[in-house]
């Protein structure tokens, strides 16, 4: 099976890594400064599961994507996916499975409507991982799941062929029969994570410390209720793992897109908290926090774009 991994980031380049460590046929979508890189000093992972040092790794520029692979791992950032889309599209023909690993759902249409619905699988993923100043990828906790799945949940060959290609890496890969849902769920806990710890600028240790657990509380239960909604309510687990989560005294943990805001960078507030609520506001319903959280959000993106603009060099 030949597979096109769209990157070689932190998310792309440490599952795409693990498959091409693990001898599938690999090939990494990237531009021009990453392939450079790629072929002087190879794909490096460091992981408590063991590091790869992977030298040369086959790569393509989108300018230089000529034929359709068999399976394409899609795993940008959603601010990038229109982009994402058209270069990789010399690479989806009739027989191409896209698997992607973004968060949310919008993806999953906008997909659906450049390649066709069957070309899409459901997918997401598990892990924490970065790139350091010297591109390498560093995992940063103790798992690694690439779950994945037909959006019907059906037994189909081409997705067992798609478990056994993934099967046997260094990672762990879970056909589901429920992917959707899967996708749901963390949707739900990704929202509350960012919306409230983005919306009070502090870890969920200091929310805790500021008795103010009741909002995060109130937030999970917003997002949950949307999910309800929308014909995927949330399994018990998956609630009670995020209601722990956002209650734990002491905690240091917040949401990436925090961070984000921190360094001043693009988040993916619309295709996060946006779209979400907008599948509550659908249905006629009010989520006080979630349009709070979300208000917060594109008043930071506004302010980010005046400061580009007022920073850009004039022509």
């Amino acid at each position: 099976m030949r597979i096109l991994v769209v990157g070689a980031g932190a998310i792309g380049g440490y599952f795409g890594g693990r498959l091409l460590e693990a001898g599938r046929d690999v090939t990494f979508l990237v531009r021009g400064p990453r392939a450079e890189k790629l072929a002087k000093t190879g794909l490096v992972i460091r992981s408590q599961f063991g590091d790869a040092n992977l030298p040369a790794p086959k790569a393509v520029t989108a300018e230089a994507l000529r034929e359709p692979f068999d399976l394409i791992l899609l795993s940008c950032k959603a601010y990038d996916l229109a982009g994402a889309i058209e270069s990789v599209a010399p690479a989806v023909g009739p027989n191409t499975a896209i698997l992607p690993l973004l968060n949310g759902m919008a993806h999953m249409d906008a997909l659906a409507a450049r390649f066709g619905a069957r070309s899409v699988l459901g997918g997401q993923c598990q892990i924490s991982t970065t790139l350091d100043d010297d591109g390498c990828i560093l995992h940063l906790n103790n798992f690694h799941l690439l779950a994945f799945g037909e959006r019907d949940g059906s037994p189909s060959p081409r997705i067992e062929a798609i478990a056994s290609a993934l099967s046997g890496a260094r990672f762990e890969a879970r056909l589901s029969k429920s992917i959707m849902l899967e996708m749901w769920e963390k949707w739900v806990i990704i929202a509350s994570v960012a919306g409230i710890t983005c919306l009070m600028r502090a870890t969920v240790g200091d929310i805790v410390a500021a008795n103010a657990t009741s909002l995060s509380t109130s937030l999970i239960d917003e997002c949950t209720a949307i999910a309800a909604a929308n014909g995927f309510a949330p399994r018990p687990q998956a609630v009670t793992l995020v209601r722990t989560l956002l209650t734990a005294p002491g905690s240091s943990f917040a949401a990436s897109m925090l961070r984000d805001i921190e360094r001043g960078a693009p988040i993916e507030a619309d295709h996060i908290i946006g779209d979400l609520l907008a599948h509550g506001q659908a249905r006629q319903q009010n989520y006080p926090l979630l349009t709070i959280a979300n208000a917060h959000l594109k008043a930071y993106e506004a302010r980010r774009a005046r400061e580009h603009a007022t920073a850009a060099p004039a022509r």
